[in-house]
């Protein structure tokens, strides 16, 4: 089973990508050669208190299946990495100009169930390893996690919900 993490990093890769910036996820960790600065999204750090999912939401019934499944949720707060690569060779002027684009698509919203409630520069440098330009972006974000338990007491799947309005 997985822990369905790799769930959230797609998704705000998908978001940024729609709204006209170039992303992927970090993982699987290769580097296509892309011609222009794209924004890789990584999980940096997940907090949802202590272990397991122990806040009960009740029951729904699984069509595929035919059986009642129990709900459990937990509030995390989740820190991505968004972090901006160029091709190098470049004064890292498209760097900065993606992280307007970044920045616009971030006060806009975000993918549903995840939404940006801060991001900030971090730093520029060149990292020697990918040969590429890195505009370091962090963001933090809340959601509602939800893991399904099927009637034998093993967690099924595992899904990002929507937060909570404010």
């Amino acid at each position: 089973m997985s822990a369905g993490m790799e769930k959230i990093c797609r998704a705000m890769a998908d978001y940024l990508s729609g709204k006209g910036v170039p992303a992927r996820t970090a993982w699987p960790m290769t580097f296509r050669e892309e011609k222009g600065p794209v924004v890789v999204v990584s999980l940096r750090s997940c907090q949802a208190g202590p272990s397991g999912f122990q806040d009960y939401l009740g029951e729904r019934y699984n069509q595929e299946t035919g059986l009642w499944e129990e709900c459990f949720g937990k509030q995390a707060e989740l820190t991505l990495g968004l972090d901006i690569y160029a091709p190098e060779g470049g004064d890292g002027q498209t760097v900065r100009e993606t992280f307007d684009r970044l920045a616009s698509a971030l006060i806009l919203g975000g993918p549903e169930g995840l939404r940006a409630e801060e991001f900030s520069w971090e730093e520029m440098d060149y990292d020697a390893q990918s040969r590429r330009l890195r505009g370091r972006v962090r963001a933090v974000c809340h959601a509602c996690l939800q893991g399904i338990m099927e009637g034998g007491g093993a967690f099924v799947d595992f899904e990002l919900r929507g937060v909570v309005k404010q």
